[in-house]
Parts: structure tokens; sequence; C-alpha cells
């Protein structure tokens, strides 16, 4: 089958996914004609297939909706609590701050949750994963499912592949990024940042203004799209958020509330969604498979409870990034494989303490901004 690795990882219903694509078909190539289907690696790509039919007969791409009701039930008592707190303790400073944390909290496990969802790994039902996506990420966070899921899902057909993953979009409007890209820029003498210092800048950038940002981003493209089901969830979230904490906060409050929470869960989670990806191999779209092209792209946080609360199992991003529709609580059954696969062909799984990662993010910007510098200098 053309592209049969993304395809089998993206879809439940194949079957009705291929009825909407046959529409699209224009012809089909002869026998002797050139495909765009990758020709390296070929035994790693039968390994591979020879793995994704060993997880399917594993059972473990079939969700437990126990695991992710109590999720949602998590998140939802956390909501609460973060109100309670401020409505029987009042407004001064140490409940004000609790509250803070666990609103803070409980915007970003929605998140992991919303993304769970995005990827149908809650349902074995398509519909049912949209219907809830739409409410999690609409009523319980303000933001568009259908935005999301187009965004993210260009983002794990091409991780890190320039002009292709729109988490990379930025550059080089703010970043210098991976090595090739930042040689490329010096060497064309492009300098719309001082990239030598970004990853000082770093923290003023990203982390503060990602969440906010996708908020109004998120509500121009409910308009552009005329998604009024959406819109209407939506409001449900401001509005909310407006009748329980205005009575505490005022108007000015609950609005600085409200951007304040933004700008904390836009810190967490722009730290751990870049710790897997920004140190990481980032260049052009060169039409490698499936495997190389996630592997290549990605990397693991080492497992701990912790860990694994905290990043939405996306501590987990190489077994994510190969099996995308995969429930979370299966990553780790499916880890020995991945790696025993990788040891095979030669291909490093990388995987390192949550600290580690977040100061690669870091050095990874110092070290292109270094190579944009040299290239610069001596382009």
């Amino acid at each position: 089958m053309f592209f049969q690795d993304p395809f089998q990882a993206f879809h439940i219903d194949k079957g009705l996914v291929r009825k909407y694509m046959s529409s699209l078909q224009i012809g089909e190539l002869a026998l002797d004609q050139p495909s765009f289907e990758p020709t390296k690696n070929k035994l790693l790509v039968e390994d591979f297939r020879e793995l994704h039919t060993t997880v399917e007969r594993m059972g473990l791409l079939s969700p437990n909706h126990l695991f992710f009701f109590l999720l949602l039930l998590h998140i939802l008592m956390l909501d609460v609590a973060g109100w309670f707190v401020l409505w029987y303790f009042g407004t001064s400073l140490v409940p004000f701050l609790i509250s803070t944390v666990l609103l803070t909290i409980s915007q970003s496990q929605a998140g992991f949750l919303q993304h769970d969802l995005g990827h149908l790994s809650v349902f074995s039902s398509t519909k049912w994963n949209h219907l809830v996506h739409e409410f999690v990420m609409s009523h319980l966070k303000g933001l568009s499912a259908q935005w999301w899921t187009l965004h993210h899902s260009q983002h794990h057909a091409k991780p890190n592949c320039f002009h292709k993953d729109p988490d990379i979009a930025m550059h080089p409007s703010l970043f210098a990024l991976g090595k090739i890209l930042s040689v490329e820029l010096g060497m064309k003498k492009k300098k719309f940042m001082p990239y030598n210092h970004q990853h000082k800048y770093f923290f003023v950038t990203m982390p503060l203004l990602v969440v906010p940002v996708f908020q109004l981003y998120s509500l121009y493209f409910i308009f552009q799209r005329k998604l009024w089901r959406e819109l209407a969830w939506t409001l449900t979230y401001f509005i909310r958020f407006f009748l329980f904490f205005e009575p505490l906060l005022g108007v000015t409050g609950v609005l600085g509330f409200l951007l304040l929470l933004n700008v904390l869960e836009s810190i967490l989670f722009t730290w751990i969604s870049q710790l897997n990806h920004i140190p990481m191999h980032i260049d052009y779209d060169n039409n490698m498979d499936w495997f190389s092209t996630q592997v290549q792209a990605t990397c693991n946080v080492d497992q701990s409870l912790f860990n694994d609360w905290l990043t939405g199992h996306l501590n987990f991003q190489i077994e994510h990034h190969l099996f995308p529709r995969m429930p979370r609580h299966n990553y780790w059954k499916v880890t020995p494989l991945v790696k025993s696969l990788c040891a095979k062909h030669g291909i490093e799984y990388q995987s390192k303490p949550l600290l580690t990662g977040f100061g690669d993010i870091l050095r990874s910007l110092k070290d292109s901004g270094e190579l944009w510098l040299d290239a610069y200098l001596r382009g």
C-alpha cells in the first residue's frame, strides 16, 4: 500500500477513510514508474510492519476506558478544588497561589487528555473520540479541537521537517534550529534575531507566549472555518470561568487571572513538549521511512510515576510517534520491542532524565546559535 505506515498509524476505520480518499484518486502509477514510497532501509520497513502487526495482536492499540475516566475525573477534581480554595479561604496570597497551582495543573492535564482524544486513542470509535475531544478541548480549555487536530497531524507526519512541521514554523523568525538550518541561515546572511543569544531569550519568548497565542489563533480558526458548535463549547469555557471567579476577583481580577493561568500553562507546556524535539535532528524532508523519520526526531524521558503523570506519558515520545493511536497506558509495554528494533538496525534510542532533557533544550539552542554565528561571520 502507498505510504502504508502513516496510513496505518493515523486511522482507526481504514475502510471509511479509503471511501473518502477514493474520490481524490486521479490515477495509478504503472509498475515501471517511480514511487514516492521510501526505497531505502527496506528491511527496516519490513521489520517495523511486522512489529506493528505484533502490537495489534497483543491488543496494545485497545484503550482501557477506566484509565481515561479516572484521568478526566482527576482533572475535574483539580478544577473544582482550584475554585473551592479561593471561595472558602479567600483571595489572600497563600490561597491564591494554591488555587493557581491547582488550576494550572488541571489545564495542563486536560491538554494531555485532549491530546489522547485527538489521536483517537481513548475510544474504539472515531466518532466518540471526536465528540469527547470537543468537550475537553473546547469546554475545559477554550480551544478549537479541529485546529489542534489539523496542526498536530502535520507535526506527526513530518516531525522536525522544515516547511512541513508547523511546530518549527517559527524558524527563522525567532530561532535558528538544528545544525543544518542554522548554518544555512548564517551562510545566507540572515539575521532576524541574535540567534547566538537564543538560549537566553528563549525564556521570555516561547514559554510565555505559546498558549496565549494559541488562544487567539484558535478563535480566529473557529470563525474562519465557521465552526459554530466549537464556538458554543468555547464560549461555555469563558462563561463558566467568569461565573465562578468574577464574584471572588472582580472583572479586572478575573481577566488577569485568566491571563496568568494561560502564561503558566504555556511555560509548563513548552518545556515539556520541546524537550523531546528541539535537541533532536532538524532538517528538510528527506523522504525517509516512517520508523527512521520518527526516531531521529524524537527522544524519551526516563520513566517514573511522576514523569509519566507530569508529561502525560509523553516522556515515551518515541513510542508515541511510532504508534500515535496507541493508548498511553501501553507505551511501556511496547518499549522493549522498539528498543530491540533500534538495536538490530543500529539506530540510536535516546532516553534521558527529565532535568537533563530541559537542559538539552538550552544546550541545543546555544550550539545551533553558535553554528549560525560562525557561518554568518565566515560567509
